[in-house]
């Protein structure tokens, strides 16, 4: 994988860059949808393509492994075979899912001990075999195995947590320079920047990362309760820190506004659920603000979803029909929302590129953060 920095904003750290891998380019900043068991919930890969116009898509580790299985993966050629996807993907480590499995886990120093939350069976994750596992599922990027720190860990908390996702990366390391890719691609993993909201550890974290990242760096373990004041303050603390030449991924974030202010604080690469969540729960986005689509205000407006919208969806229904969907429980109201919600995402980075080319991106941010979360 490279990453190729093409564009730098004038007035702030926004970026605009390229990342190659051997399943395609990924223009960045760049949304990435969640597929955690091979799916995007909802959503067919036609329309993530051609409508949508997806550049990668994310798996999770914890969730393929214990369904459908190493071996079926392994047998079906990796994921993107399993799942019939031809451009990249990006697979998590598991970590954060295991480690929100409280009362059902066991952190040690070796790895960690886990419950199955399908059927209870004990399973054990450590930085040897997790890149193992990543290989057999064969995502372009892999994420190392860390402890995703609590966002209101104490000092002392976070401090004991960081040894450890240093003594894991450096182990994961290891491991995946004493290994080879399966299925005749490349694959690449990210460190992940730990530390909670501490200055010091952020910057300890970073600092140790930095001796094993290739094209790009994580930053983790924000947007996990902390204020969103504090997850800015720490991406500005790391801007400085990462070098220029690394891809920026910041993990599970998040709503719109977040990713616009994230940008302008030198991030590049994004995933979260809430698109397809949201969506599914009658929440569209949109340029113009936030509707709910289970309001009867929206009942007799046959107007498009999200006129300034580039989406096939929003110019093909209206929102009199949607809301009819919702109140009526028809699963197609998850999809049209869920796709909407997608494409809305894909159309914020794509304008975000543009503007960060034009040397404006600070203004039109401002801008748009203003329209895009009012509530309509």
């Amino acid at each position: 994988m490279k990453f190729t920095l093409t564009h730098k904003d004038p007035f702030c750290s926004a970026r605009r860059g390229v990342i190659s891998t051997d399943h395609g380019e990924i223009q960045t900043p760049i949304f990435m949808p969640v597929g955690t068991v091979g799916s995007v919930k909802g959503v067919y890969h036609r329309d993530l393509k051609e409508d949508i116009k997806a550049e990668i898509i994310l798996g999770n580790t914890y969730h393929l492994y214990l369904r459908p299985g190493l071996d079926t993966l392994y047998k079906a050629g990796g994921l993107h075979k399993f799942e019939s996807w031809d451009r990249p993907i990006l697979t998590d480590s598991g970590g954060f899912q295991v480690f929100s499995l409280t009362g059902i886990r066991k952190l040690t120093s070796e790895g960690c001990t886990f419950q199955s939350h399908i059927d209870g069976s004990r399973h054990t994750f450590t930085p040897e075999n997790n890149v193992d596992t990543q290989r057999i599922i064969g995502a372009d990027i892999m994420m190392a195995l860390d402890e995703c720190c609590p966002g209101d860990a104490t000092h002392e908390y976070a401090k004991k947590s960081l040894k450890l996702t240093k003594n894991w990366l450096e182990r994961y390391a290891r491991k995946f320079h004493e290994t080879e890719p399966l299925y005749g691609y490349d694959q690449t993993f990210f460190p992940i920047i730990q530390g909670c909201v501490y200055p010091d550890l952020r910057v300890e974290a970073a600092e140790h990362a930095l001796e094993f990242a290739d094209a790009g760096i994580a930053i983790g373990g924000l947007a996990v309760g902390e204020p969103t004041e504090e997850m800015y303050r720490m991406i500005e603390l790391l801007d400085p820190v990462i070098p220029q030449d690394k891809a920026r991924y910041l993990m599970g974030v998040g709503t719109p506004a977040n990713i616009l202010e994230a940008i302008a604080r030198g991030v590049d690469m994004f995933d979260c659920v809430m698109p397809t969540r949201n969506g599914r729960n009658g929440m569209l986005f949109t340029w113009n603000g936030i509707m709910n689509m289970r309001n009867a205000k929206w009942a007799e407006d046959f107007s498009e979803l999200d006129p300034s919208g580039s989406s096939f969806v929003d110019h093909a229904y209206s929102k009199a029909y949607v809301r009819h969907l919702f109140i009526a429980g028809e699963m197609f109201a998850a999809q049209i929302a869920s796709e909407h919600n997608l494409a809305f995402y894909l159309d914020l980075v794509r304008a975000a590129r543009e503007h960060i080319e034009q040397g404006d991106f600070l203004a039109w941010k401002e801008q748009t953060v203003k329209r895009i979360t009012q509530r309509l």
